[in-house]
């Protein structure tokens, strides 16, 4: 075998992999030393993804697209499976369903905000100043600024193959813009509540200090052991993800034998969001664990929270920086009207509908459950957990908690938009019924929202 830089195959990851370790390197020095960087919280992931989409688009470096591309792909799901790994810390919050079912609500609702609002735009630019409009391309507005580049990714890269010219570059470009609306317009929401005086001033403290509970739970296998314990995170991920793919192998397979009409449309969503089955298939696997031990099987807790909150940061942020430094400003050139009118539109109805549903759900925390939801709602969990840390920095509420439970809800509650994203495209009618179907499900969540656990917070 050849191992020098003749060898294309052999170095090209490592290159690749060295411009995404350089822009996040980057991106920490210029969010350190210069002020405006920092007081704009935009995430350092963010910062360093635009950085090498600069870098790529004025010839500086070479991006392997479809590395890039695959980086995003997998990145979401193996994040998510190491999110969902972690065993939950808290007890009490965790019996604490009827919350947790009402964010997940809240999240799902603001999905259907989006998709309601980004469908009306694109149908009614296919019927007046832009007949050649993609008319489903409106989904791609709760894809990315709800549920971030990921899935931006995967659902742009399937309408793009079904005729949506530039789809996947838009889609990320999406929520890219859903980045900047979370941490600008999260910015100017807290210096508003500090003027009107209903959040006071952090004032920061000397280092942060952690016990040793905090990295290692004494049920925990030993951190002095023949298999560094980062390894046992890293191979249960891993082996999570292989069964994912198994599971969706055996799904699409399965459906292709059945109806291989329906296969053409479902199979795509299905390896698209891939990321549920993992998830799905982690938190059965943590199940199966904790009943393993309390049947006295195994004798020690296999998870760490630390190193798997270690293992999905870092997922997630490879996913931001190379989705980001995908993006195909050329195939958006033609698409601009409808950008920035889904951008624009996308962050005033999420605003609007949050402040609404918000109240009701948050009434002792509202100021916090608000600029975390509209956080993540516009950006990623890590942008919404950025914002509430400036008014909760020693995150005291349970508003932190409610991203991550909501978030697993939401993934039960957000099960039927795999049924709208694939029926849209099919034709003007379908894209019509999806609209109606997603206005008909926003009135099923708000009524989970107001009458689930009415009195009982």
């Amino acid at each position: 075998m050849d191992f020098s830089a003749a060898n294309h195959t052999l170095w090209n990851f490592v290159i690749q992999f060295g411009y995404i370790a350089a822009v996040i390197l980057i991106a920490n020095c210029l969010r350190q030393r210069i002020s405006f960087v920092r007081k704009s919280m935009m995430p350092i992931a963010v910062l360093g993804g635009f950085l090498l989409l600069i870098a790529k688009q004025i010839g500086i470096v070479h991006v392997d697209q479809n590395l890039m591309e695959t980086l995003t792909y997998h990145g979401i799901a193996l994040g998510f499976i190491a999110m969902s790994l972690r065993v939950p810390e808290n007890k009490q919050q965790t019996k604490k369903g009827r919350v947790g079912l009402r964010s997940g609500a809240v999240i799902v609702s603001t999905y259907m905000v989006q998709g309601v609002t980004g469908l009306i735009i694109t149908l009614a630019l296919s019927f007046t100043v832009m007949p050649n409009m993609f008319q489903a391309a409106g989904l791609l507005l709760p894809m990315g600024y709800g549920q971030g580049p990921g899935q931006a990714n995967n659902v742009g890269a399937s309408y793009q193959a079904l005729g949506f010219a530039g789809g996947h570059s838009f889609g990320l470009a999406i929520a890219a813009a859903g980045y900047i609306v979370a941490c600008l317009v999260g910015v100017f929401i807290l210096n508003v509540l500090r003027r009107t005086g209903k959040l006071k001033d952090v004032v920061s403290g000397g280092p942060e200090t952690y016990s040793e509970d905090f990295f290692h739970s004494k049920d925990e296998i030993p951190i002095s052991e023949s298999i560094d314990k980062l390894s046992v995170q890293l191979a249960m991920v891993i082996l999570v993800y292989v069964a994912t793919y198994l599971v969706a192998w055996g799904i699409t397979s399965g459906i292709a034998a059945l109806s291989p009409g329906v296969a053409k449309t479902v199979n795509t969503l299905i390896w698209g969001f891939n990321f549920i089955i993992g998830a799905a298939l982690a938190m059965l696997l943590r199940v199966i664990l904790e009943r393993l031990r309390k049947a006295n099987v195994i004798h020690r807790q296999y998870q760490n929270n630390y190193l798997l909150n270690r293992l999905s940061g870092a997922f997630f942020d490879v996913m931001i920086v190379a989705g980001i430094g995908s993006i195909n400003v050329e195939d958006i050139r033609g698409l601009v009207l409808p950008f920035v009118l889904l951008v624009i539109a996308g962050g005033v109805v999420t605003w609007l509908h949050l402040k609404y549903v918000c109240k009701a759900v948050y009434p002792d925390y509202y100021n916090e459950g608000f600029i975390s939801m509209f956080g993540m709602l516009t950006g990623t969990i890590s942008s919404g957990v950025l914002l509430l840390r400036e008014v909760d920095p020693d995150l005291s509420t349970p508003a932190a908690n409610n991203l991550i439970v909501g978030s697993s809800f939401g993934i039960l509650l957000g099960a039927p938009v795999l049924i709208l994203v694939g029926l849209a495209p099919k034709s003007t009618t379908m894209c019509i019924v999806t609209l109606g179907l997603a206005a008909a499900y926003l009135l099923i969540l708000d009524l989970v929202i107001f009458r689930v656990g009415r009195g009982k917070r």
